[in-house]
C-alpha cells in the first residue's frame, strides 16, 4: 500500500491482507515488508475484531483441514500446495468456538511456527480439539519461510505423514 488513504498513513508501505467473506470483506491486516523489530510485524484497523481468516475454507475442505499462525502463512500454503488452510493470528486469537467448527474434520494439522508462542499455539489447539495432529516447523521457521528455503515438498511430505499417507 504506497499511497494511504487519509487516515491510513500507518499502513503505508505494508502489505494489506483482507479478510474476504461471501458477504464481502470484513476486515484488512496490514503486514510489514521489512523485519525492522521497532515496529509491529501486523496492524490492524482500530475496533475491528479479530477473526479466523480464510473462513469459509472450512466449508469446501475435505476430511482434513491445516491451521497456519497467521494470514501470510495461510495464503502461500493453499497458493503453493493442495491443502486447504485457515490462519489464526497467533495463539492469543482463538476463540473457543472455533474448536466446534473444527470438529467435523477427521483431521486438522496444525503448523505450528518454530518458535515458542508457536509451540504454544499447537499445545493449546492440541488441548482442544481431539483430531489436531501437531507439525512444528524447524526452529525460525514458519510456513512461508520453509517453503521458500526447502520447497513445497517439504510441506506435501510432512501433510501427507501426518495423514497416514
Amino acid at each position: 500500500m504506497k499511497d494511504a488513504l487519509p487516515g491510513h498513513e500507518s499502513y503505508k508501505n505494508r502489505l494489506a491482507i483482507p479478510y474476504i467473506t461471501p458477504s464481502g470483506v470484513v476486515d484488512i491486516r496490514f503486514r510489514t515488508l521489512n523485519n525492522n523489530p521497532d515496529e509491529p510485524k501486523y496492524m490492524g484497523i482500530p475496533g475491528a475484531k479479530t477473526t479466523m481468516f480464510n473462513a469459509q475454507t472450512v466449508l469446501t475442505a475435505g476430511n482434513y483441514i491445516c491451521v497456519t499462525e497467521g494470514e501470510l502463512d495461510t495464503i502461500i500454503l493453499e497458493a503453493k500446495t493442495t491443502h486447504s488452510s485457515i490462519g489464526i493470528p497467533g495463539v492469543n486469537n482463538w476463540k473457543p468456538y472455533y474448536s466446534k467448527i473444527l470438529d467435523d474434520f477427521e483431521t486438522v494439522i496444525v503448523l505450528a511456527d518454530g518458535d515458542n508462542a508457536g509451540l504454544e499455539f499447537g499445545k493449546k489447539l492440541s488441548r482442544e480439539l481431539p483430531n489436531v495432529n501437531l507439525m512444528q516447523m524447524p526452529e525460525g521457521h514458519d510456513v512461508n519461510s520453509i517453503i521458500v528455503q526447502e520447497g513445497k515438498e517439504w510441506i506435501d511430505e510432512r501433510i501427507r505423514k501426518c495423514l497416514g499417507k
